[in-house]
């Protein structure tokens, strides 16, 4: 019944409601808070993406992989590394793909983290599908495909990531070094690391410390900024692929 205005003992005929429309619910004051309370009031916020580590000041370490920008990562480092880096991308919601010519060290790992969804997919070299990446559904393509990785047939486009292992440097190494946005460095030989400083205008601090860097320990690096990240495995890492090391 809708009230109307006029003598109480007079009433008017129900109105027909229209159709999308329900009852009206109920009426209270919005909520409110005072000047001073605001202060209160506040949403932690962090960087986003791929927890890779902690960082020299013991503050977490993200690599944002996933961008409306094409991007590509060039890793010179271990195997280990590059698997906990595709394991944590799953974890956050991507898919990832694997192009390699050894399946057989991945297969484990594709296993253990799809259960029955094929959030990590291997594929042979030179044979990684179209994979539509979109906002909703990002992809990281990592490439282990040794010394001397072909270009390859899928590129980095938006919301689509590539991540490129290479053991050691290697010819492709300066072409590699040349187009990707972020290099991570983990031990290199004193001539590598002499290489790797000419390329990348690395101060000699960081030339000499790289021969030197523990297992899980990595450079990221551009031409302008550089910082550490010390990896440690949780305990299903550990129990999935084993502790931290450079050499596979």
């Amino acid at each position: 019944m809708i009230p109307i205005v006029g003598r109480q003992d007079e009433q008017e005929t129900p109105r027909p409601r229209r159709p999308g429309f329900g009852l009206r619910g109920p009426r209270s004051l919005r909520h409110r808070v005072a000047a001073e309370e605001l202060a209160a009031i506040g949403v932690p916020l962090g960087d986003d993406g791929v927890v890779i580590g902690t960082d020299a000041q013991n503050q977490t370490a993200v690599l944002g992989l996933s961008r409306r920008t094409a991007y590509d990562l060039l890793l010179i480092g271990g195997l280990w590394t590059a698997q906990v880096l595709a394991l944590r991308a799953a974890g956050t919601g991507a898919r990832v793909a694997v192009e390699t010519g050894r399946a057989h060290v991945w297969t484990p790992l594709a296993q253990a983290a799809g259960a029955e969804q094929q959030c990590i997919t291997l594929h042979d070299v030179g044979h990684v599908p179209s994979l539509g990446p979109s906002v909703s559904s990002p992809v990281v393509v990592i490439r282990d495909c040794g010394m001397k990785p072909p270009r390859g047939r899928v590129n980095s486009a938006p919301w689509q990531a590539v991540v490129t292992l290479l053991p050691y440097l290697s010819p492709a190494a300066p072409r590699l070094l040349q187009t990707s946005s972020l290099v991570g460095i983990q031990r290199v030989s004193p001539d590598e690391a002499r290489h790797l400083a000419r390329k990348m205008r690395l101060p000699q601090e960081e030339t000499d410390s790289l021969p030197t860097l523990g297992d899980g320990v990595t450079l990221w690096c551009t031409r302008k900024d550089r910082y550490y990240s010390v990896t440690q495995p949780t305990d299903a890492e550990v129990g999935l692929l084993g502790h931290a090391r450079r050499l596979d």
